[in-house]
């Protein structure tokens, strides 16, 4: 009888204790880590850099308080769950964001293009306008030099526009207008000079 009862109270001792230890919230990990890798896959990490790094270390702090719960006797991870839901969300969001954020860039892409390629057609009427002199010729022929980089760089930015890479493309597209409004005053400048004499 007392066996019986003292097994009874076993048994019931490992219920307790089993019951007590969650399971690892994988569903939710793997459910995190797939929506920041979507975020990850349409260009969070150079759209929205500090979204993405504030949702990548959220769940690394998730998974690290996971861990240290994981070496417990007595394993509970509920708060667990719900803030690695919260990260998945935040991940979605996060999406949302990087669209938004590359549609953004894009206009502003299209219009620096539109933009450098007027200055670079006043550049090339200017150029024909240009004093041919002898100490001219030299400036003229760096200046074609730098005329033509500018045009390859439209060149590229423009593939680069239909290819979806907005960020770079912009980037190019900012230094190639700034060069060019350049040279249009220098061209400005010299044949006004002959103007004069």
């Amino acid at each position: 009888m007392k066996n019986k009862l003292f097994l009874g109270l076993v048994a019931i001792m490992f219920v307790t204790v089993f019951s007590s230890c969650d399971k690892m919230p994988q569903v939710e990990i793997d459910a995190a880590n797939a929506a920041l890798t979507e975020a990850q896959a349409i260009g969070a990490e150079m759209y929205v850099p500090q979204d993405y790094l504030l949702v990548k270390d959220s769940l690394n702090a998730i998974l690290a308080k996971i861990e240290v719960a994981n070496s417990k006797f007595f394993k509970k991870f509920g708060e667990c769950k719900e803030q690695l839901v919260g990260v998945t969300a935040m991940a979605a969001d996060l999406k949302g964001k990087t669209e938004a954020k590359k549609e953004e860039v894009k206009k502003e892409l299209e219009v620096a293009l539109e933009e450098v390629k007027v200055v670079m057609e006043e550049n090339n009427t200017l150029f024909a306008k240009a004093p041919k002199g002898k100490e001219g010729k030299e400036a003229l022929e760096q200046i074609k030099a730098e005329l033509g980089v500018i045009e390859t760089t439209i060149a590229d930015a423009t593939n680069m526009l239909a290819s979806g890479d907005y960020l770079p493309a912009l980037d190019k597209v900012k230094a190639a207008k700034e060069k060019a409004a350049s040279i249009n005053e220098e061209l400005k400048a010299a044949i006004a000079k002959t103007k004069r004499r």
